[in-house]
């Protein structure tokens, strides 16, 4: 873990909850001045810790009904063929998020469509074509019990997880 102080943490954890603070606001918020939040800020993007900042968008809003996970095993396992995957994958844009896997299945994909019939046509010509793809399996989310809110900051961490975080030693 970087060098992170206790207000490096509690920046973090407040712009995770809302990216778009003022130096003002976050100052108040973790109670230093407006100056440090800023220069404290301005390193923690800089040393690539904060990697950005968007905006939260209701699917639903925008006509995407439909969260599918889906799994996906590749026709041959060597490297060309899973760097034809990898790029089929990033231009994709229903597909939010894209993990390489150890066991079974060699990727999930977390993914949306407008409707069952969007995600037919997702699944048969574009995944099921494509030469680097054996084997597809849909399931749809039938409920997001929990969504993704930010990182467990050390500060929010309970118990042992925590202890093993800030025992961390510091890189020399």
């Amino acid at each position: 873990m970087e060098q992170l102080d206790g207000f490096d943490l509690k920046i973090l954890s407040e712009l995770q909850r809302d990216g778009h603070l003022t130096n003002n606001e976050l100052s108040e918020r973790v109670a230093l001045s407006p100056s440090q939040c800023s220069r404290r800020r301005t390193r923690l993007e800089a040393e690539g810790i904060i990697t950005g900042y968007q905006a939260q968008i209701d699917r639903q809003r925008l006509g995407l009904d439909l969260m599918v996970v889906i799994s996906v095993t590749l026709a041959t396992h060597n490297r060309d063929n899973a760097k034809r995957f990898a790029n089929l994958v990033s231009a994709l844009p229903e597909v939010l998020e894209a993990y390489a896997l150890t066991g079974e299945m060699d990727y999930h994909l977390r993914v949306v469509a407008p409707d069952l019939a969007g995600l037919s046509r997702f699944v048969n010509e574009v995944l099921l074509p494509h030469d680097s793809v054996q084997h597809v399996k849909t399931s749809i989310v039938l409920e997001t019990l929990k969504s993704f809110e930010g990182l467990p900051i050390p500060t929010q961490m309970k118990g042992a997880a925590a202890m093993r975080v800030a025992a961390k030693p510091s890189p020399a």
